[in-house]
């Protein structure tokens, strides 16, 4: 699949199977390209990973739509609460009346049984939930990089990690999927913005989070990689540390 609004640039590329990744390129006075990606999860029980900003809601929708009746979703998901990851959350849920927010239990406790518009499906740390052919499993990971309610989807049948804010990469015109250098980029950005929490607790939820030994890292901005995720979200640890 490619382009999907000639206007905006929005694309559709299969990143892991079943697994797809809509990406909107924008121009950011001062600052150059960048853009913003949702991923979506086919099969049973549909989920889409990030809403985008209410801004964006007709483009992403129309992306969906490209690869299937946005009224079959069933899950509304999203690392932490910000207006990239869930502003659109309530036009989502109006567009597609069986689909239920899916948050971690702190977003649901503090956020989202507020400002959605229908109550979420919360998931603990370490739970599982089945998408049919797909099953994800929510991880944890308090203010890495921002956010108490800060987590993240694991997509275990085919290795991918949803893995939001980590590895922000700059630029709008980079691959739908890359096996070149993330890290180099995507510190480059952080340190050039600092946008990511201080926590002390950082190494020990990296390596949480390299324990599932991704194939696929489904980043919220840039290129999703493929490789040797735990060894890339190591090697991001090791930066941290430094």
């Amino acid at each position: 699949m490619a382009v999907t609004n000639t206007q905006s640039g929005t694309n559709v590329h299969e990143v892991a199977e079943g697994i797809y990744r809509i990406n909107t390129p924008v121009a950011i006075a001062g600052a150059g390209g960048f853009s913003f990606n949702q991923y979506f999860i086919a099969g049973d029980e549909p989920l889409i990973f990030h809403t985008g900003p209410r801004g964006m809601f007709p483009l992403v929708r129309e992306a969906v739509a490209s690869v299937m009746p946005v009224e079959k979703l069933r899950y509304i998901a999203f690392s932490h609460v910000e207006a990239d990851e869930c502003g659109s959350l309530n036009e989502w849920l109006s567009a597609a009346p069986q689909a239920s927010p899916l948050c971690g239990t702190v977003a649901a406790l503090v956020s989202i049984n507020d400002l959605a518009d229908r109550p979420p499906r919360a998931l603990a740390d370490g739970e599982a939930l089945s998408l049919g052919k797909h099953s994800v499993r929510w991880l944890d990971a308090p203010h890495l990089p921002h956010g108490w309610e800060c987590g993240y989807l694991m997509e275990e049948r085919t290795k991918t990690l949803l893995c939001g804010d980590l590895f922000t990469q700059g630029g709008a015109d980079l691959p739908a999927l890359t096996e070149a250098d993330t890290l180099g980029p995507s510190e480059s950005f952080r340190q050039a913005m600092d946008y990511f929490s201080h926590t002390r607790h950082s190494g020990q939820l990296l390596e949480k989070l390299a324990s599932t030994e991704p194939a696929t890292l489904a980043c919220m901005h840039g290129s999703a990689w493929h490789g040797d995720g735990a060894r890339l979200l190591r090697a991001l640890a090791g930066e941290w540390a430094r």
